[in-house]
């Protein structure tokens, strides 16, 4: 894995200049990525600045399959400026079988949102694997709390009981400073690996059968134990009201 937009860097001036530094799905850099997989027998998981069909810059991640077979995933849930550079993307987050396992993709902000984890899951992913560029918090939390990044990677963990790995990145750019929030977690919410700072490579060895089974102790499922009706209600609720869930509506 690699980081969100790591063949360019995140902090754009604005859509001009991203498309400067974008390229096709079949450009150079996708182009030996492909090579590498297929030269290694590997998958890799990276984050690129697009230019679609049409011409606008995309938040991108290309997943290669050992082999050189090639999926793009583009992201749909866009944080601050990046709504003035990209255009999001209007397919869900995929899981894709691949030679290394069922994995699941989200961007950086998309797994702020417990539903993108939870559909992930869901549709049956193994681990989900997240690139990000992921500007540390201000004020800084306490030395001994860790990054909030790194309790929702364990959170989604835990609650869909799959393995988590997300591929942030380090060193200053345009003002910029990063929460280098790598890590690896497994489906029990361990952190396996991670975090670290600076530049480095992460590694952990991932059963990834241990994602299949949903059994938490000996009388409860993560996805069986779910009372989606209830949730329906809430959320059609919701939507006719357009506002805010009240008091009454989650009671």
């Amino acid at each position: 894995m690699l980081p969100e937009l790591c063949t360019t860097g995140y902090a754009f001036t604005g859509r001009s200049e991203a498309l400067e530094y974008s390229e096709s799905a079949d450009g150079p850099s996708v182009g030996e990525w492909r090579e590498l997989s297929s030269h290694h027998r590997i998958t890799i998981v990276a984050g690129f600045c697009e230019r679609d069909r049409d011409g606008a810059p995309r938040n991108s991640a290309a997943v290669i399959d050992a082999g050189g077979a090639c999926s793009i995933y583009r992201k749909t849930h866009l944080w601050d400026r990046e709504q003035t550079t990209f255009i999001a993307g209007r397919a869900p987050p995929p899981v894709l079988d691949t030679a290394a396992g069922r994995i699941g993709i989200a961007i950086c902000y998309d797994a702020f949102f417990p539903e993108v984890m939870r559909t992930l899951a869901l549709a049956g992913a193994d681990l989900i694997a997240v690139p990000m560029n992921s500007p540390a918090a201000t004020p800084a939390p306490p030395s001994a709390a860790p990054a909030s990044e790194i309790v929702l990677a364990l959170a989604a963990a835990t609650v869909n009981r799959v393995y988590v790995a997300q591929a942030d990145r380090s060193g200053p750019e345009r003002g910029i400073t990063w929460s280098q929030a790598s890590a690896i977690c497994d489906p029990d919410g361990r952190l396996l690996a991670g975090p670290i700072a600076g530049t480095g490579l992460l590694q952990a060895r991932c059963d990834l059968r241990r994602a299949r089974d949903k059994r938490l102790g000996g009388a409860n499922d993560v996805l069986a134990d779910r009372r989606t009706e209830l949730y329906d209600q809430v959320a059609a609720r919701a939507r006719t009201a357009d506002v805010t869930p009240t008091k009454e509506m989650v009671n």
